[in-house]
């Protein structure tokens, strides 16, 4: 059985995602999304790229709250399961699309789908330099339009990383996690 956590606002606000069990997929705390959200305010037709996409919490919040598409890249078989649900479950299926692949190698298949407006990305903690590098990659491939924006999730503890292609606009802690915003171009 899974336990359960849920959208925060928009046209989907209140309805319920399921989550696997254990350690493996760790969810952005409810008070962290809506705070992320406020703070990246309106999405109203935009694509977003939602990395290490896990349940599929951030890329649904995100489509609830207007953005037109969302490509969400997982390889966890349970995080897989419970994302595959929820975007059956609250009928996004026209609107979300899912890589069933590891970063880095999934990328080919995100890059012929940008670019993209807005990418959350939130990596296992242990693994940053990784993501910072997905990251990278994704900017110097054409993968984010010239004012995109990109949201990383990390431990407050760690130091943002330096994304070539990528600046830092902004920084914010709740507790143990910190969220680093940057800006394409």
């Amino acid at each position: 059985m899974s336990h359960s956590l849920r959208v925060i606002a928009g046209q989907l606000g209140g309805r319920r995602l399921s989550a696997p069990r254990g350690q493996t997929t760790r969810p952005t705390a409810a008070r962290v999304r809506e705070a992320l959200f406020s703070i990246l305010g309106p999405l109203d037709g935009i694509r977003v790229l939602d990395l290490y996409a896990g349940t599929g919490a951030l890329a649904i919040e995100a489509l609830s709250r207007g953005a037109e598409r969302a490509l969400l890249v997982e390889h966890d078989r349970h995080a897989l399961a419970s994302l595959r649900d929820n975007i059956a479950a609250l009928e996004l299926g026209e609107r979300a699309a899912v890589v069933p692949q590891r970063l880095p190698r999934a990328l080919t298949s995100v890059l012929a789908e940008g670019p993209f407006e807005l990418v959350l990305c939130d990596p296992p903690w242990a693994d940053l330099a990784g993501a910072a590098s997905v990251l990278e990659r994704l900017a110097a491939a054409g993968g984010l339009t010239s004012d995109a924006r990109v949201a990383l999730e990390h431990a407050a503890r760690d130091e943002p990383p330096a994304v070539p292609g990528l600046a830092v606009t902004d920084r914010r802690a709740w507790g143990d996690t910190c969220v680093t915003l940057f800006r394409g171009g």
